[in-house]
C-alpha cells in the first residue's frame, strides 16, 4: 500500500541517521515468505559494513539510503514494506537489520507482513538501470507545469489506471489517485485523449494539494493498521479521507451522492457520481 506519502514519510523519519557509520548487518531468521534482497547477504555485508551514510533519498515509492562508496540501499516497501528505527510491530515479520553508531540511533529496520518487499544494494550504474528515466517518469510532486497532459494526455486509458502508471509519473497509487480525481471533479473513467487542458489542470492541482497534505499528516494507516511511520507509529491522513474506501456514505464534497466502488485494471475505485459524474462534467460546462 506505501505510496509517495507514506514513504516520503519514512524517508524523512530516517533522516536523523544520516552521519551514521554501519557496524553490522543481519537478516533475521524468518519462517514467512522471504523478501528479495540483493545481491546475496555476505556480498551486501560485506559491501556496507563500515560505511556511512550521507543521504536519505527517495525515488518514487522508494527509500533510497545512500552511502560513501556510492552505493545505495533501496528499500522498496511495496504491500506492507516499514523502514523503521524503532521496534517493528512484530518481531517475526523483520527481514533485515542493520546495526549503527555515531548517531542517535542504533538500528535500521526493514519489516514487511507479507513479504512483497525488496531490499537491493546498487551501484550508481545500477541505480540508473533500474530506476531511470526509462524505468520511472518524474516524481508526481515534481512535475512541471502543465507536464501531467503532456505526460498521458495521449493516452486512450481510464485517467484513473494512467495515474497509476509508474513509467508515466511515478508515486501515485490507488488510493491517492481515487482521493485526487475526486477533489479535482473528474470521472475516474474518463479517457485521457477526451480530457480538457481545464481538466488537466485541476488535477494536476489537485495531485500537489492531495499528496503534500498526506505528507503532512504522515500518510495513510488503513483499516489493517500496517502501515506505520519510522517510529512505528499511525498517519493520520486516513481521517481525511474524501472517497476513498467509503463506498455508501455521503460524497463529503456535495452532500448528495452516496460515494460508489467500482473496479479498474482489477483495483478498487471511489468516486462520486454526482461530483465526478455525467452530471457533474455538464454543469461546468454551462
Amino acid at each position: 500500500m506505501p505510496e509517495l506519502p507514506e514513504v516520503e514519510t519514512m524517508r524523512r523519519g530516517i533522516l536523523p541517521i544520516v552521519g551514521s557509520r554501519i557496524e553490522d548487518l543481519e537478516i533475521p531468521a524468518c519462517g514467512k515468505r522471504p523478501i528479495l534482497i540483493s545481491p546475496k547477504p555476505a556480498t551486501l555485508r560485506r559491501r556496507v559494513v563500515g560505511r556511512s551514510i550521507v543521504a536519505i533519498d527517495r525515488v518514487g515509492k522508494r527509500v533510497v539510503v545512500r552511502l560513501d562508496s556510492s552505493d545505495a540501499i533501496i528499500f522498496e516497501p511495496r504491500m506492507t514494506g516499514l523502514v523503521l528505527l524503532a521496534a517493528p510491530p512484530t518481531s517475526e515479520h523483520l527481514r533485515l537489520r542493520i546495526s549503527l553508531s555515531g548517531r542517535k540511533h542504533e538500528e535500521l529496520l526493514f519489516w514487511d507482513r507479507r513479504g512483497l518487499g525488496l531490499v537491493r544494494l546498487v551501484t550508481p550504474a545500477e541505480f540508473e538501470q533500474f530506476y531511470g528515466e526509462d524505468k520511472l517518469g518524474p516524481d508526481a510532486l515534481a512535475l512541471a507545469e502543465g507536464g501531467l497532459q503532456e505526460r498521458l494526455a495521449g493516452s486512450r486509458r481510464a485517467i484513473k489506471v494512467a495515474l497509476l502508471d509508474q513509467k508515466a509519473v511515478a508515486g501515485v497509487g490507488n488510493l491517492y489517485a481515487s482521493e485526487i480525481l475526486h477533489l479535482a471533479g473528474v470521472d475516474p473513467r474518463r479517457r485521457c485523449d477526451q480530457l480538457r487542458t481545464a481538466q488537466w489542470d485541476g488535477i494536476q492541482t489537485a495531485l500537489v494539494e492531495v499528496l503534500e497534505l498526506a505528507i503532512r499528516h504522515e500518510g495513510s494507516t488503513l483499516g489493517d493498521g500496517t502501515y506505520r511511520n519510522a517510529l512505528n507509529q499511525q498517519g493520520g491522513y486516513q481521517n481525511h479521507h474524501r472517497v476513498y474506501d467509503r463506498a455508501g456514505e455521503l460524497c463529503p464534497g456535495c452532500q448528495r451522492a452516496k460515494i460508489e466502488r467500482i473496479v479498474q485494471a482489477q483495483r478498487s475505485t471511489f468516486f462520486c457520481p454526482n461530483c465526478q459524474g455525467r452530471k457533474a462534467r455538464t454543469q461546468r460546462q454551462q
